[in-house]
């Protein structure tokens, strides 16, 4: 029978209920004083009002009244202690870092020495204007070269025109560097023409060696000249996987539609993932910056020095700062969907979704639509809305995307995105859309589940499809902050 209650740190005022409990059971040596659903949190000892309440070793908010043991514990007796831009100081740890060598893949080895896991060619348009002709350019592409090539994707946005400034910068940032992307065996940017997001802009920040370029508004027919154009690109993309350590993997990390398991097992578990990688001497990214508040001194005791340091400050009280220039607070989150879940307060779920870091030392800080440029982990600006978040991340080089969820969602991104369920409910309804069930982990223990995942990784690195992939889920989204004309 699966146990009623787990408590994560001997500190812990609270415990995570692993199944639906009634009134009047008995765990952990509380009775249960009302029904409390899975995931969801009871208090194992009593909690006076104005008193830190404690998971993960930390606190995840205040009581607002007194919280007796066996107590439901959530939004209505919890609230946030989140507030605006903080000081910090830097206090190093030492770092664990123990070499991992873990299994190899096959993967397709660039010129430029970087390791795609797929061999695509990618139709980038430059304005919203021109994405639907680029889908189609894709979509028959696809059709007649499917064979030589792993496949022809196109990813259509609305942006590149009547933006002004950081925006701009940004749509052409995320663009140029997925260009850059060594999953893509080659690349066709398809222009409009009149939009403010001109080609010769996206080519200054393009140093892919596969490239073509398709103006529509100065061709006759745009779709068979961009037909012809990617039969050059499919020619000058010909490869063959070849072994590839794994210190050659770049794994960006993410949640989206957590629950009060995505920080017992689902997250936890990319940590391990992420530890292997960056122990081995390859690269983890870690993003979603609102998602880390009230947990960034765990990231930040781990920079590697001061500079890094710095830039976990910064990155971190200038996001704040966004929240609060917009007139927002700086904990607007959990969705209703994690409150759902179990999740109380945007500390609890940071708590538990910096875990998808692991231990790794953090080496580096890059901005929106900034690309990797160091082994280890780093952490990238980006905000917590999964489709802008992971696209981001592919933007950034990573190979492959380990996405946690606890509620579930289709949706997948420009490179191999690995569904991860944080329950084995979700994995049971829903296996078109899940890839790993973490729920084994409550089963067979962290260390089974970890080696597991590792060898899964392994495989779609080397070819195997993802559930997403199968169902041709491919979108990117772009973070737009500024004015629209």
């Amino acid at each position: 029978m699966i146990p009623a209650l787990f408590r994560i740190d001997p500190q812990d005022s609270t415990a995570t209920a692993l199944r639906d409990l009634e009134a009047g059971e008995e765990a952990l040596g509380v009775t249960l004083a009302e029904p409390v659903a899975k995931g969801h949190k009871v208090a194992v000892k009593p909690i006076a009002a104005g008193e830190p309440v404690l998971k993960f070793g930390f606190p995840i908010g205040v009581a607002t009244r007194a919280i007796q043991p066996g107590e439901h514990v959530h939004t209505h007796n919890v609230s946030t202690a989140l507030k605006g831009s903080g000081d910090y100081a830097f206090v190093p740890s030492e770092p664990a870092e123990v070499a991992f060598e873990g299994p190899g893949f096959l993967g397709y080895r660039r010129a430029n020495g970087r390791v795609g896991t797929r061999n695509e060619i990618w139709v980038i348009p430059t304005v919203g204007c021109v994405a639907r002709t680029a889908q189609k350019i894709a979509e028959r592409a696809d059709r007649l070269h499917a064979g030589k090539i792993d496949g022809v994707h196109a990813f259509p946005h609305p942006f590149g025109c009547s933006q002004l400034g950081d925006d701009l910068q940004g749509t052409r940032a995320i663009l140029s560097a997925l260009a850059n992307h060594p999953n893509a065996g080659g690349v066709l940017i398809v222009g409009l023409g009149c939009e403010n997001n001109q080609i010769k802009g996206m080519l200054e920040g393009i140093d892919h060696p596969n490239l073509r370029t398709l103006g529509a508004q100065m061709a006759s027919d745009e779709v068979e000249e961009g037909l012809a154009l990617i039969e050059e690109l499919v020619e000058g993309a010909r490869a063959t996987r070849t072994p590839a350590p794994l210190s050659e993997l770049v794994l960006g990390v993410k949640c989206g539609g957590s629950d009060g398991f995505s920080g017992l097992t689902a997250n936890p578990l990319v940590g391990r993932m992420a530890d292997a990688v960056t122990r081995a001497g390859g690269t983890a990214i870690l993003t979603e910056i609102p998602e880390i508040f009230g947990a960034e001194q765990l990231l930040m005791a781990r920079a590697q020095d001061e500079a890094v340091f710095d830039g976990i400050v910064h990155l971190v009280n200038d996001f704040k700062d966004y929240f609060v220039r917009h007139g927002e607070p700086v904990s607007e989150n959990p969705s209703p969907g994690n409150i759902a879940g179990g999740i109380t307060t945007l500390e609890e779920k940071s708590l538990g979704a910096v875990q998808k870091a692991g231990h790794a030392t953090v080496t580096d800080v890059i901005p929106y639509g900034g690309r990797v440029r160091r082994k280890g982990l780093t952490l990238l600006e980006a905000p917590g809305n999964d489709a802008v978040s992971s696209t981001a991340l592919a933007a950034a080089g990573a190979t492959a995307i380990l996405f946690t969820t606890g509620r579930g969602t289709p949706l997948g991104f420009p490179v191999p995105t690995i569904k991860i369920a944080s329950n084995s409910d979700l994995a049971t309804r829903k296996p078109g859309w899940i890839d790993f069930d973490a729920g084994q982990v409550l089963d067979q223990g962290m260390e089974p589940a970890a080696d597991a995942l590792l060898d899964t990784i392994a495989a779609i690195a080397s070819g195997k499809e993802t559930a997403a992939e199968r169902n041709g889920e491919r979108e990117i989204a772009i973070w737009k902050r500024g004015v629209t004309l």
